[in-house]
């Protein structure tokens, strides 16, 4: 988390030959550009994220909903649109300094998204956001039903959660979560946390919404496949992040989470701080791509 703040690591981070490999794989550039081309070379299904978080100035959160206009406008012009839908933080877009600004600011990219034929999904943060962002997603559904939700599976709340939102005409990603949260609000044990994202499986793929299973867990795919043939359910998708396990992606016609921007340097470093597994995940991924 030091070294996320720190601009001295950050240029290392940015022009060391071995580092400089991990940025480009796992973030797909700083500008819109960059997004657009990762988005034509996946040839893949995207859900693209303009980096940033926790902001609490108005001013750079104008900046974030222009970013999501201008990809959008990118993405429409390109002809990529109905592939590339967006993720957004609402804490990117004014959360922590206003609800309502947030949902205002929400309300512009869904109505851009409306216009170029393509979706939104609100991305999940830490817990202390969790009531904030569902009711914002409620709100934006008034108008936009098909706004996504995303779910962790390491929350104790989250089965619920899942069984109020697997209804006709809803879209819900589910994750297991990478924020460090307490043990009051969050089950500690990786084993379990597994179980529960799979009782959350259960619930989705029972109901008559859109199931959107973001795990690289190869156990976990496959317990879904299984899952999906039992409940005799075909309308759900796998998604994956950008530069992981490649060759499971095009295997599964996986949507790609692809995250870009010049808050790239923080989201990395983030990453590997909330979970020191992810170091490990990491350095394995400059290994092998596959």
């Amino acid at each position: 988390m030091a070294a996320s703040r720190n601009e001295t690591v950050r240029h290392l981070v940015a022009t060391a030959p071995i580092t400089r490999d991990v940025v480009t794989r796992f973030v797909a550039g700083e500008t819109t550009e960059s997004a657009v081309q990762a988005v034509r070379t996946l040839n893949l299904p995207v859900t693209l994220d303009y980096l940033g978080e926790d902001t609490e100035d108005k001013a750079q959160a104008e900046k974030t909903v222009q970013a999501y206009l201008e990809l959008l406008d990118a993405l429409h012009a390109a002809k990529l649109a109905r592939n590339a839908e967006v993720s957004v933080k609402l804490s990117a877009v004014g959360q922590a300094l206003d609800e309502s600004l947030a949902l205002t600011n929400a309300s512009r990219i869904c109505a851009a998204a409306e216009q170029c034929g393509t979706t939104v999904t609100l991305d999940m943060e830490d817990h202390t956001t969790t009531d904030s962002t569902l009711r914002v997603l409620d709100e934006l559904r008034r108008t936009w039903p098909w706004v996504g939700a995303v779910l962790q599976s390491y929350l104790h709340r989250t089965l619920e959660d899942c069984e109020r939102l697997a209804k006709a005409g809803s879209r819900v990603r589910l994750v297991k979560g990478a924020y460090a949260e307490p043990p009051d609000v969050a089950i500690q044990d990786p084993h379990e946390v597994d179980l529960n994202y799979v009782r959350c499986a259960n619930v989705l793929l029972a109901g008559e919404g859109y199931p959107m299973f973001a795990t690289h867990d190869p156990r976990l795919i496959d317990i879904i496949g299984e899952r999906a043939r039992w409940y005799d359910k075909t309308e759900f998708e796998h998604q994956m992040l950008y530069g992981v396990r490649p060759d499971e992606q095009r295997r599964l016609g996986a949507r790609v989470y692809v995250p870009y921007g010049e808050q790239w340097y923080g989201y990395l470093m983030r990453r590997l701080a909330e979970r020191p597994a992810n170091v490990t995940f990491f350095l394995r991924s400059l290994v092998s791509r596959s």
